[in-house]
């Protein structure tokens, strides 16, 4: 196999040689260059409108790729270990529902743990498939869920060997990843697909300190948020195939059932660039990045109260290796929720956390961190912990953790009758929405599933933190949709 020139950029190139040939547009789209919205121009800049266009024949359509995109792509897939690479534009929450319809047709069994994102219950309820939960290992001390373990996994097929494909989280919001690579040989002995939510390690490949990546691993389809940690434009990503189980002309048909036709070359230039980048720069840029996240670790838990947790939870149930990037801190003995330290951090520090729960919050490290706002991360914290600190004691309830009992399936849960009821006489119900914190989405409670009180009492308390909520009717949750037949106990 020929050796690819990662320094090439050919969607960035094209769109450079483009504009500089100063065409005159008579095509879609109608600000005509930036002509027709000059307030927004004054704050962009003349150059990015200059190449948010359309597809033509110089720049390649994403729905059928032939030239400078299908050159990217192959530059992708190249980096990333894998057979083939799509450009996404909608988020790897397209890839995520490419992978699951692409793998399951209706009545198709999947394996997945609960804590998956949504789009994963989108993807089932799209391609009407039948969910068949794994129940994560919960750690007890941090309050989070964790990945599953093999024995777990291994009961799972044992009684539904006739499932057509395991997913899997790679890594966790908080880092944590399961022994991917002994589940893809436990997967592939049974006949199984294994597709790989990678939102959160589009940067494991390219250090050798992280965890192993889902190509790495042999799975047969990942989709990576190159935008998250690999330095790309927000809703860019890339869906990534291992040949064999899964052939690319499904992929692709599957991709161009949900997949805008008119794809951001904003966003695809930034994957091309991120991508370079990448494979010609990551192992600098992540040791920089590793250096720093060490640093802010080690500092964080000189504080009184703060525990960041590292490599250190490694061997615990769920956890074969650990995402060092994810600068997770549990704050629960200062007596404040996560959700409370989230708040101080942006309203009274002006700093932005990627997530918060009960007990933790979660800062990404990645390809734009620098040791000052790593000093004024930790600055904050050292603050919070000596001005904030309270002397209640924050409980765990680990049953809002644990999978939801499916009455009905996803699909059917999703186009069966509804009716409303008030969110505190919802326990007993069959929930006919999602339910989730965003970010990180994932659900409280999916359609098909049974609200118990604790559900019913975990939404209160987001509610009450005013946790960012949605997937609901009701924006403000007073009311839910649930199924219309009688599904109390």
């Amino acid at each position: 196999m020929a050796i690819m020139n990662h320094d090439q950029t050919p969607i960035f190139t094209a769109l450079k040689a483009y504009r500089k040939r100063n065409v005159v547009p008579f095509d879609v789209p109608g600000h005509k260059h930036g002509l027709g919205l000059p307030e927004f121009v004054e704050f962009v800049g003349k150059e990015v409108m200059e190449i948010d266009v359309n597809a033509m024949k110089c720049l390649d359509n994403i729905c059928n790729p032939i030239s400078v995109i299908q050159e990217a792509e192959a530059l992708a897939a190249d980096a990333f270990g894998a057979d083939n690479a799509y450009l996404l534009v909608n988020g790897t929450t397209s890839g995520v529902q490419t992978m699951i319809m692409s793998a399951c047709q209706p009545g198709d069994k999947i394996i997945l743990p609960r804590n998956a994102h949504k789009s994963a219950v989108a993807g089932i309820i799209l391609s009407g498939a039948i969910p068949i939960y794994i129940q994560p290992e919960i750690d007890e001390k941090l309050g989070i869920a964790m990945g599953i373990t093999i024995e777990s996994l291994e009961k799972t097929i044992g009684r539904h060997p006739d499932a057509k494909a395991v997913f899997i989280i790679n890594p966790t919001y908080y880092g944590a990843t399961s022994d991917l690579k002994e589940i893809v040989k436990i997967a592939h002995r049974s006949g199984m697909a294994v597709l790989v939510d990678e939102a959160h390690g589009a940067h494991m490949a390219f250090h050798e300190d992280f965890p192993i990546s889902a190509m790495e691993a042999g799975a047969d389809m990942s989709a990576v948020s190159t935008h998250k940690t690999g330095g790309s434009l927000t809703q860019s990503s890339l869906l990534l195939l291992r040949q064999g189980i899964i052939d690319p002309f499904t992929v692709k048909k599957s991709l161009n059932l949900t997949q805008t036709t008119s794809a951001s070359y904003l966003l695809m230039s930034s994957i091309d660039v991120a991508r370079k980048q990448l494979a010609t720069e990551g192992e600098r840029i992540f040791t920089k990045a590793l250096h720093l996240v060490r640093e802010a670790r080690k500092k964080i838990n000189e504080i009184e109260g703060l525990y960041a947790f590292g490599q250190e939870i490694v061997g615990m149930p769920g956890v074969h290796a650990f995402d060092e990037t994810k600068l997770s801190v549990h704050v629960a003995k200062i007596g404040l929720t996560g959700f409370q330290v989230y708040d101080l951090l942006i309203d009274e520090y002006n700093i932005q956390v990627e997530i918060a729960d009960y007990y933790n919050i979660m800062a990404i490290i990645s390809v734009g961190d620098n040791e000052q706002s790593i000093e004024v991360l930790v600055d904050a914290l050292k603050d919070i912990a000596l001005k904030h600190k309270k002397e209640q004691r924050i409980q765990f309830k680990s049953s809002v953790l644990k999978n939801p009992e499916v009455i009905v399936s996803p699909r059917d849960a999703y186009y069966s009758s509804k009716k409303k009821v008030r969110l505190e006489d919802a326990a007993g119900e069959v929930s006919g929405e999602s339910i989730m914190a965003y970010p990180p989405g994932i659900p409280v409670v999916a359609p098909g599933e049974r609200i118990t009180k604790e559900i019913v009492e975990y939404i209160a308390l987001l509610k009450e933190e005013e946790s960012l909520l949605q997937g609901t009717e009701d924006p403000f949750i007073d009311y839910v949709r649930v199924l219309g037949f009688s599904a109390k106990f």
